[in-house]
């Protein structure tokens, strides 16, 4: 969403390293990964799931619309926990937080748990206004933003309409699917749910595919995101259980297995080292430098001349 009326909420990126940091703050010992395809077998590679994150490129409409045929219902006496996003930038921390009150027997730090057991019985707006002016909450939402490169403000230029995304959830709840989206009135309820096979991510594949498929042939402006459980645990268990047992086969399968988890992990640490620093000033202070010692020209044009190197490299690969 736009920045007007954030509150100091700055935007986030659709990046499981982003949710999964947050997840840390929270105390909360679950990890958010990657779903390319709503396919049985990617969805069972991930269980347990606990919820499905949505972003999808946002239309303005009428907090009072209904949703669209075959779309749901709303559910005004929805007996879970929902908030309203009540400032801007805000969606994708509420999503998460939408999902984590509405699982049973959480697991999480004692802040958190704190800020459950505050708005407990709150309406929806009320809900909302505490979550957003948690000032712990909001710092590490924040934490995990892109640094502002340069700031134009000031310069009167002419503003342009930005396209804006927002973050919705998608969890089981008493035996339901349940929609949860911050900017609606009350949650959406998408109908009961065959508990056998698939469970609730069956019925979830059916509404987010129709919901896919209201856009454009070949459209990208949407992702999805798996709130689920930290595999290595697990797997570590298993693999100690396996000790001696002559099953080298699984015991190789599941040492990958914690590798690459362990390397995925290791690569979220970077990116989000990186998110929390902004290089902009020392750029600016490197190319001040080049510069004053009258270098600055001769630098661009070794640049110039490395990029049409490997641009000319990477035609040839391909030819």
């Amino acid at each position: 969403m736009s920045d007007e009326d954030s509150s100091g909420w700055q935007l986030t990126e659709s990046d499981p390293g982003v949710f999964t940091e947050l997840l840390k703050s929270l105390g909360v010992p679950y990890i958010v990964d990657d779903l390319y395809s709503l396919e049985p077998e990617s969805l069972e590679a991930l269980q347990p799931v606990h919820a499905l994150i949505f972003l999808f490129k946002w239309f303005p409409e009428s907090p009072d619309d209904e949703p669209g045929v075959g779309a749901g219902h709303y559910d005004s006496d929805f007996p879970g926990f929902f908030a309203h996003q009540t400032v801007n930038n805000a969606c994708a921390t509420l999503a998460v937080v939408n999902a984590l009150g509405n699982i049973a027997s959480l697991p999480a730090g004692p802040q958190f748990m704190d800020l459950l057991n505050f708005t407990a019985g709150m309406d929806p707006q009320t809900c909302g206004m505490a979550i957003t002016s948690a000032d712990w909450l909001r710092e590490a939402h924040n934490a995990l933003s892109p640094p502002s490169s340069i700031s134009l403000d000031g310069l009167d230029l002419p503003k342009k309409s930005e396209e804006a995304y927002h973050f919705v959830v998608y969890l089981p709840v008493l035996g339901s699917l349940y929609e949860l989206d911050g900017l609606k009135p009350y949650p959406v309820r998408h109908g009961e749910y065959d508990g056998s096979g698939e469970g609730w991510v069956k019925k979830a594949r059916e509404v987010i595919e129709n919901r896919i498929h209201t856009y454009p042939t070949g459209a990208l402006e949407f992702s999805l995101l798996a709130l689920r459980d930290d595999p290595i645990p697990g797997m570590r268990r298993r693999l100690d259980a396996l000790q001696g047992s002559g099953e080298d086969a699984e015991m190789s399968d599941l040492m990958n297995k914690i590798s690459n988890e362990n390397s995925k992990r290791e690569r979220w640490a970077f990116e989000n080292s990186s998110r929390r620093h902004n290089h902009i000033g020392l750029v600016h202070a490197l190319l001040l430098a080049l510069a004053k010692a009258g270098k600055l020209d001769s630098a661009k044009a070794d640049a110039q001349r490395v990029m049409q190197e490997r641009l000319e490299r990477q035609r040839a690969m391909e030819s």
